[in-house]
């Protein structure tokens, strides 16, 4: 596993060129215990029943081959069975988002990191305002760039990122991608962007984590930013005063 930054808080290493912060949703920003995603799976379940017929059995076999083939279940529905995709995200978006907590120490660690902040999600933009509202975070993000914004090509797929970077006038190299999934993280470190992991228990968390395009890893996202904050400003002043 790569390193940890929260046991190596004084260096920071290649932070202090970045200037975007690009910040996945689900599992990233509130701690994946939340579960959330259970919720989801289900409603996702009860969609796929209803649309085909089928009874659960068959609607988890067919979510998962969704996903793994797809990328996202709602990218196969649309393509195999032309769903429309905001009645998708409505339906499996009814969910009840009370486990998401209050986090003033995420709140804290966010409003010390200096450069703009951007949401990244498969999710949609509704989601992703009651999630940030749960956490009491939202002031800190300029925009979201949702599955909506991505013409539906969720990610990994290069060219939302490409779109990503082309709408926000993004630097790659001035940027930071932080994300619960490895797979996730590849194309942003290919197109030369820092890229930091948090670390999950999660199955679909566990693949390619070992990877080169997985430059930093965490199991603590506040600390992690606390601690890069704290460096960043440490070294501010360090230039600050050389000169005099």
């Amino acid at each position: 596993m790569k390193e940890d930054l929260k046991t190596n808080a004084g260096a920071a290493p290649g932070m202090g060129h970045v200037d975007v912060w690009v910040f996945d949703l689900d599992n990233t920003l509130y701690p994946a215990t939340c579960r959330l995603f259970d919720q989801i799976d289900v409603l996702m379940g009860d969609f796929i029943v209803n649309l085909l017929g089928c009874d659960r059995a068959e609607a988890r076999r067919t979510q998962k081959s969704m996903f793994h083939t797809h990328g996202t279940t709602m990218r196969g529905l649309m393509t195999e069975h032309g769903v429309d995709p905001l009645a998708f995200l409505t339906h499996v978006h009814d969910i009840d988002y009370s486990p998401v907590p209050r986090m003033p120490q995420l709140d804290a660690a966010l409003d010390g990191l200096a450069g703009r902040k951007i949401i990244f999600t498969n999710g949609s933009v509704d989601h992703a305002a009651r999630v940030l509202e749960r956490l009491g975070v939202g002031h800190h993000f300029e925009a979201t760039f949702d599955i909506v914004a991505a013409d539906y090509r969720p990610k990994p797929d290069p060219t939302t990122y490409r779109k990503l970077v082309d709408t926000f006038e993004i630097e790659p190299r001035r940027a930071v991608l932080v994300e619960d999934i490895p797979q996730n993280l590849r194309p942003a470190h290919a197109l030369g962007m820092t890229t930091v992991l948090v670390h999950t228990d999660t199955k679909y968390a566990q693949i390619g984590r070992d990877g080169d395009h997985v430059h930093h890893v965490t199991e603590d996202l506040v600390a992690w930013l606390t601690d890069v904050g704290t460096a960043r400003r440490s070294e501010t002043r360090h230039q600050a005063g050389g000169t005099y």
